[in-house]
């Protein structure tokens, strides 16, 4: 069996069993890593509401779950290999399989539940770990936000530059920065179809950006430069720490 079918198969697991994996979390992040969170009071006291982060690491999740400390469905491209030591997880936590092309019926169907049982969403907007430079958003952050009415709340994970396996193996404990910003939407599409799909592209821009300015500059990618980024980052009390 492929590593995508396999990936295909898998969908979110149990609250209880997240619940448990949760403080498996919470050890990844007090053990493995120095991990420093900020502007965690930015987040709604309740759902529904979606999370978009920034995905330079396959290890990024466990520190989602260790800064969120709630249950999150995750959405994740099922069109990857994921390597043994990595499938574990996933394996273990579940997650709702997303092709990186298309929104497939089956993930709207499930996210729009998930949305409309007050749940939190998890996403990535960039899709995969092939870069630590923010790249363009694909269009399931903005279309579930849009289409549910439901704010999305910009989060940046940095300091992971290798898998954490070898951190370990070599008995360093890496500096992890996590940072919340301000909840933003949720936004309207426009009908008409080329406006839309221009809306879509706008919006996801700013999302990027909104992630951008939570990140060092180094890392911002191709939306390095963008005047929106220092904005953001007033709006969310960043100073040149991160």
């Amino acid at each position: 069996m492929s590593a995508r079918t396999k990936l295909d198969l898998l969908k979110p697991r149990p609250k209880w069993i997240r619940s448990l994996a949760g403080y498996l979390a919470f050890l990844v992040g007090i053990i493995s890593a120095k991990t420093i969170i900020r502007g965690r009071h930015h987040l709604p006291k309740e759902g529904p509401f979606i999370i978009a982060i920034n995905h330079f690491n396959y290890a990024d999740p466990p520190f989602v779950i260790y800064a969120v400390r709630r249950p999150i469905d995750f959405l994740a491209a099922s069109d990857q290999v994921i390597e043994w030591f990595n499938y574990w997880a996933i394996w273990l936590y579940g997650f709702i399989p997303t092709n990186r092309t298309t929104l497939a019926p089956s993930t709207i169907k499930r996210s729009r539940k998930i949305l409309s049982q007050k749940g939190i969403l998890g996403i990535f907007p960039e899709g995969d770990t092939l870069s630590d430079e923010l790249r363009p958003a694909k269009g399931g952050v903005v279309y579930l936000s849009t289409t549910m009415q439901v704010p999305i709340v910009p989060m940046s994970i940095y300091g992971l530059k290798d898998v954490i396996w070898s951190y370990l193996a070599r008995g360093v404990r890496p500096k992890v920065r996590v940072n919340f910003g301000k909840p933003f939407g949720p936004y309207k599409l426009p009908v008409d179809k080329k406006k839309k799909s221009e809306a879509l592209k706008n919006i996801g821009d700013e999302v990027m950006c909104r992630i951008a300015a939570l990140l060092p500059e180094e890392s911002h990618g191709e939306f390095k430069g963008n005047p929106k980024i220092e904005e953001f980052r007033i709006q969310n009390n960043m100073t040149s720490e991160y």
